[in-house]
């Protein structure tokens, strides 16, 4: 966001068809009762197209668009199987999809309580749609295709408390998110699509770090992984080596944000009230002086257990250990620190 002249950031849109929109896939705002916090959010009508739709409106001036977003918003929950969203599904007119009548364009089966072509009746997933060969996501290959991706991790047992934290008073006032959903977690989705992004090509097979630019193919996307924590013990090395391999200029600048950055990013957080605070309030991103000493599981339960009671500490230390071996293959593709405090 400090490089604005030639960067156009959209910060986690997908979540708005995720959640809201007539194909959302996310239960935390199912059900009759959950309906007007829906329609009070302003993204009930936010399908995966209309998303996309923006994205390209963002990059009409010429800049780079730059997004990030949870993987998990892409992908069923619960390792349902995928269907294609069905704002995105373009059949040849007049060929449905399961033997019924249908409308010659979505080639969807409609009904009368069905505002949009396609959209499912409550819950809305699974679609009707038919899927891709193994596509984890509800967005055609031929669109995933178009972006760019980097993979950034964080290890679960810091990711998970602090999501967690979200989820309970007094946070939870300003996220609205009033339930830890472990299925939010989002390794097994990103493993599952970094996996589909390197066998099909649209990422790798080079590596980033893992050799110079001459070796790379012309066109190639690296395959690109930042773990957190190596980004906060060597903000500068890691993103010389990021920007090298997205093809943008590394400006020392980027790693300091003014009272003008800190209020476009306010603006920009606002719909997730809550979840960026330390973001909003800091100026700068420079190493830790020191690597934090690694804790024993049980001392990491003793802390959970101080902060959000027994029933909490295990919900935290079950979700972390589903997690930790698609956190562990990630990281073996992350970019390497080059200078670390000891």
């Amino acid at each position: 966001m400090t490089r604005r002249n030639s960067l156009q950031c959209v910060h986690e849109p997908f979540g708005d068809a995720f959640y809201y929109g007539p194909e959302r896939l996310g239960s935390r705002f199912e059900g009759d009762e959950k309906a007007n916090e829906r329609e009070e959010s302003g993204f009930a009508q936010s399908t995966f197209k209309t998303i996309l739709d923006r994205i390209d409106r963002e990059g009409e001036e010429g800049k780079l668009v730059f997004i990030k977003d949870i993987t998990h918003y892409l992908v069923p929950p619960s390792k349902q199987d995928a269907r294609l969203a069905p704002s995105l599904y373009h059949p040849k007119r007049g060929v449905g999809t399961n033997g019924g009548a249908n409308d010659g364009d979505s080639g969807i089966v409609l009904s009368d309580s069905q505002s949009h072509p396609g959209t499912p009746k409550n819950p809305p997933f699974p679609y009707s749609t038919p899927s891709e060969p193994n596509n984890p996501t509800v967005i055609p290959k031929e669109i995933l295709e178009k972006f760019h991706f980097t993979f950034l991790i964080r290890h679960p047992r810091n990711a998970i408390p602090s999501y967690y934290r979200c989820c309970v008073p007094p946070l939870v006032e300003k996220t609205g998110f009033h339930e830890f959903m472990p299925s939010e977690a989002g390794y097994d989705e990103l493993r599952r699509v970094f996996d589909y992004c390197k066998e099909t090509g649209i990422v790798g097979p080079a590596v980033c770090g893992q050799q110079s630019a001459s070796e790379a193919k012309s066109g190639e996307v690296e395959i690109c992984v930042i773990d957190a924590d190596d980004l906060l013990d060597d903000p500068e090395g890691i993103l010389r080596q990021y920007c090298a391999s997205i093809n943008v200029p590394f400006h020392a600048e980027m790693l300091k944000w003014n009272e003008e950055d800190q209020l476009v990013a306010k603006e920009a957080f606002e719909k997730w009230n809550g979840f960026h605070e330390d973001a909003i309030h800091s100026t700068d991103l420079k190493p830790r002086q020191h690597h934090k000493a690694p804790k024993s599981d049980e001392q990491l339960f003793a802390e959970w257990k101080e902060k959000y009671g027994q029933t909490g500490a295990e919900v935290i230390r079950d979700t972390v250990a589903e997690n930790v071996a698609d956190y562990e293959y990630l990281k073996g593709f992350a970019i390497k620190p080059v200078n670390v405090n000891e």
